[in-house]
């Protein structure tokens, strides 16, 4: 296996990034629904305009096989920059070959070389099996009081 940190303006890398990202929008635990003509053909362009983003894919026997996508972002409490994970990916039929894990290394070794103070996820509730790819990588819910309980992830639609 290897592992390439996406070129987005290369033409090839893109396609497999985009094929990649069309895998999981598909999948249930990505909402069950292919990406839209217009985020295909922008998505590539749009990231490699963003300096905070970072995509990595992973190639088995030249097959892209999985991916990892962070984006940079900022710990107030601590005033340093944090790395958050986006999206995992790791097709169906490469799935049981640690491909998810390292993917997570590769975005470890990314946030400390921005100097980030730690990587953040969302994971859906019922994603059982990413959570227990998540737990073993170090990853837990998130908690400043546990009187108050663990974090949630919410949004506003725009």
């Amino acid at each position: 296996m290897q592992i390439v940190r996406v070129d987005f303006e290369d033409p090839v890398q893109a396609a497999d990034f985009i094929s990649l990202m069309s895998q999981y929008a598909l999948d249930p635990m990505g909402g069950g629904k292919d990406l839209s003509p217009g985020v295909r053909a922008e998505l590539p362009g749009a990231l490699a305009q963003r300096p905070g983003c970072v995509s990595f894919i992973a190639y088995v026997e030249g097959q892209a096989a999985g991916l990892i996508t962070c984006m940079e972002g900022f710990s107030t409490f601590s005033c340093k920059p944090l790395m958050n994970i986006h999206d995992v990916i790791v097709r169906p039929e490469y799935r049981g070959r640690k491909i998810a894990d390292k993917l997570l290394v590769q975005a470890e070794q990314e946030a400390i070389a921005r100097g980030c103070c730690k990587l953040t996820l969302e994971v859906l509730a019922a994603n059982n099996i990413a959570k227990k790819v998540y737990s073993k990588a170090g990853f837990a819910p998130y908690v400043l009081d546990p009187a108050s309980g663990p974090a949630e992830f919410w949004q506003k639609p725009l």
